[in-house]
């Protein structure tokens, strides 16, 4: 018979491994933006599929309004793109990834609403949109929030606010299904699973503008987002330092710019300037 013979580590190695284990962990949970950026790198939360917005491209890289904006935030807290990691950030993860310090911070058509700011703090806004429905481009039937009627499936996007919102404000029998991407909705809706989907007009506009002829917005917008950049609850010097980036960027033409190159071929009019709010 073998017998096996087992190393004898002596409590306190093993009480002094597990102490920098649970520190390493408290410290990436209490990270500021400040210590990332002085660092030397960021890791930023985006979407990877939102046409106009945020999405990879085939050959790996990113490219869109809201990767514009957090790539002008970082310069401005001295990160080049080069030491940006971006990670994908869908509406159900936001909360948490910024939470666990899995991201420094969100730029995600991420609206600012009481509930969120009771899990994290928010810089901005840096845009101002409003929800809106997608149909087939043959549909007639559906115009707006009232005529979803008659058992018509409407698809969301889980974790959302446009989810929320139709839950909560309109009278309707609609089935209501949730899915984890918006880019899911979309092929649900063009295989003909959902008559319609409903997320901010912005970003319905890039799937229409990447769809033409088979998609198109309908009704006017039945909501108001103000689209913030989420951080940790209480990193207020990170949110101030991004207060004044968002700022800078609308001050020096470069939001309007950026919005014009990735937003602007879709037909979607240069919204208004965001004003924003230093609470």
């Amino acid at each position: 018979m073998v017998k096996l013979k087992f190393l004898a580590i002596p409590a306190a190695a093993l009480f002094l491994a597990s102490s920098i284990a649970g520190c390493s962990g408290a410290s990436d949970k209490a990270k500021t933006v400040e210590a990332s950026a002085q660092s030397g790198h960021l890791t930023i939360g985006i979407s990877f599929d939102r046409p106009g917005l945020g999405i990879k491209t085939p050959d790996g890289s990113f490219k869109g309004f809201d990767v514009d904006v957090a790539k002008y935030v970082a310069k401005k807290l001295g990160v080049e793109e080069s030491s940006i990691t971006w990670k994908e950030a869908t509406p159900a993860q936001r909360e948490s990834l910024i939470q666990n310090g899995q991201v420094d911070y969100v730029v995600n058509t991420y609206s600012i609403n009481d509930a969120r700011k009771e899990k994290v703090a928010f810089a901005g806004p840096y845009f101002l949109a409003g929800q809106s429905l997608l149909v087939r481009s043959d549909s007639t039937d559906i115009t707006g929030p009232e005529s979803l009627n008659g058992g018509k499936k409407l698809c969301s996007v889980t974790g959302s606010t446009p989810a929320q919102n139709i839950k909560k404000n309109y009278s309707t029998d609609a089935q209501l299904q949730e899915y984890d991407t918006p880019s899911a909705c979309v092929e649900a809706l063009k295989s003909g699973a959902v008559d319609a989907m409903t997320t901010d007009d912005i970003q319905l506009a890039g799937y229409a503008a990447a769809n033409q002829g088979k998609l198109k917005l309908v009704g006017s917008t039945f909501s108001k987002e103000n689209y913030g950049i989420g951080l940790k609850k209480d990193d207020t010097a990170g949110r101030a330092k991004i207060n004044d980036a968002i700022q800078s960027m609308i001050d020096d033409g470069s939001w309007a710019k950026a919005f014009e190159s990735n937003v602007g071929p879709s037909g979607y009019a240069l919204p208004a300037t965001p004003v924003v709010d230093r609470y």
